[in-house]
């Protein structure tokens, strides 16, 4: 890999509302998943995949994090999370319990993986989860025809051994258990459907259940945010189950961190993570950037501009690697 591509395997350290400053690591070849969610904020899957297999030299993936730890060092920028959010499913990634176990002990911060939980199933997967600080595993429905239409899954995988394998996880996971329910306006947020996903968490378990809503634009145009009211209802219906949850509605701020590489920040960042305008206005003034850096990116057709709930985004246009196709 060359230092470019190494640098763009980690991202930040960005805001994040549940992790604080977490360091981001991007451990998938864009855009290779086992789900194609609807509401997905990097737009559609490239290849649907659940066979595990390695992406990357765990030594390049240590290298991009200690560059990124040690700039972040230099201008004072906090971590408080080497986070595993690609633009994928992080547990595609046969080695991402050696590189869970690599990071802890060289920069001695926490460690966290975000996972839609669809491979939790399996005793590999689980034991590489199992090495990390925090967990969050993803439960938008308990009901399986809600799940094929809201996850699109890969056809191979079971929907009820999923759920089993996340208890089983539970059961020998040391650390803190998020989970994530994602809602999407008249597709699983009828109080019938929130009942059953509580009555699952309530018998889960986790440390924090987080009730979300698509902040960022999605795969599908079709997809909206539920009302206002759906979404208190959806709160109280978890609390009145006795779910320790919160709802993860509001925007996480604009302080992103940056590195002497305006665009490959900007290319590293977007790929996972689409920014408001007014975030990359604030980056481009930290990092002694201008418009000029998106504009050429966007002419080179690198990232794009897109209107969601009146406000602008800029996301990462992500293309199919030619081994691939």
């Amino acid at each position: 890999m060359t230092p470019k591509e190494i640098d763009r395997l980690t991202f930040g350290p960005v805001p994040s509302r549940r992790l604080g400053r977490s360091l981001g690591i991007n451990n998938i070849i864009p855009k290779i998943c086992s789900y194609a969610c609807i509401y997905c904020q990097l737009g559609n899957t490239l290849k649907m995949q659940i066979d595990r297999q390695i992406f990357y030299k765990t030594e390049d993936l240590v290298e991009s994090v200690r560059k990124r730890v040690e700039h972040a060092e230099q201008i004072h920028e906090p971590i408080d999370y080497l986070t595993f959010v690609p633009d994928g499913e992080p547990t595609l990634d046969l080695n991402l319990g050696i590189e869970i176990e690599r990071l802890k002990s060289i920069f001695h911060i926490k460690t966290a993986v975000i996972s839609n939980a669809s491979l939790i199933d399996r005793e590999d997967v689980r034991e590489d989860l199992k090495k990390a600080d925090w967990v969050s595993l993803k439960f938008d429905t308990v009901t399986e025809s809600t799940w094929h239409k809201i996850n699109r899954p890969d056809r191979k995988l079971d929907f009820h051994a999923l759920l089993k394998g996340a208890s089983l996880f539970k059961e020998a996971f040391k650390g803190f258990l998020a989970t994530e329910t994602m809602l999407v306006k008249g597709v699983n947020d009828s109080p019938q459907e929130l009942e059953g996903t509580a009555k699952f968490l309530n018998k889960l378990g986790p440390d924090k259940a987080y009730i979300s809503v698509p902040t960022r634009p999605p795969a599908e145009s079709s997809v909206e945010m539920p009302t206002d009211e759906t979404i208190m209802m959806a709160y109280q219906i978890f609390k009145g189950k006795g779910v320790n949850c919160e709802l993860l509605i509001d925007y996480e701020g604009n302080d992103f961190a940056y590195t002497e590489d305006v665009k490959n920040d900007l290319l590293s960042i977007t790929s996972v993570h689409p920014m408001r305008k007014e975030a990359v206005d604030a980056f481009l003034k930290k990092a002694g950037g201008s418009w000029n850096d998106v504009s050429a990116l966007i002419e080179e057709g690198k990232i794009k501009e897109i209107r969601y709930n009146d406000h602008l985004y800029y996301a990462r246009v992500l293309k199919k690697p030619k081994h691939l196709k």
